[in-house]
């Protein structure tokens, strides 16, 4: 599969105008959606997303992001067996700043083949991805 998997980050970014990447974020979204790749995320990021909005940006944003953003995305639902596989890779890592979501789209993004994320997390330079907009390993962390 081609395509660019979306973090939480990006989308938190996208929603919030007071995120220092909020301007880079509109930026590499428009670019996106100009150049019609597939936007790819998961299930896990969706809720992680959505639980995010809702407490640090709320309902309104909460909406804007369902409404906007939510049917622009083909959404990879988590079997059993990816999440095992999450959990695997959380609990090898043993490191306390990486999360479940993050190390589910390191494990979908191997399995469909997708090596760029838009994304202010990196964690996704430290696995070997590529991220829209580039960054350098000690930019942002995290959510």
């Amino acid at each position: 599969m081609t395509g660019v998997f979306i973090d939480t980050s990006a989308f938190l970014a996208l929603l919030s105008s007071n995120d220092i990447y909020h301007e880079s974020a509109k930026a590499t979204w428009n670019e996106l959606l100009d150049s019609e790749v597939d936007l790819v995320t998961s299930n896990y990021v969706v809720v992680e997303t959505m639980a995010l909005t809702q407490r640090r940006l709320g309902m309104d944003a909460l909406q804007a992001f369902w409404e906007c953003m939510y049917p622009m995305l083909e959404i990879e639902w988590v079997d059993v067996v990816a999440h095992d596989s999450a959990v695997a890779a959380l609990l090898s890592a043993n490191r306390r700043g990486l999360s479940l979501v993050d190390c589910m789209s390191f494990i979908l993004m191997r399995w469909l083949g997708i090596m760029k994320s838009f994304t202010f997390n990196c964690h996704f330079l430290e696995q070997g991805f590529s991220c829209l907009p580039e960054m350098r390993l000690h930019d942002r962390v995290g959510t």
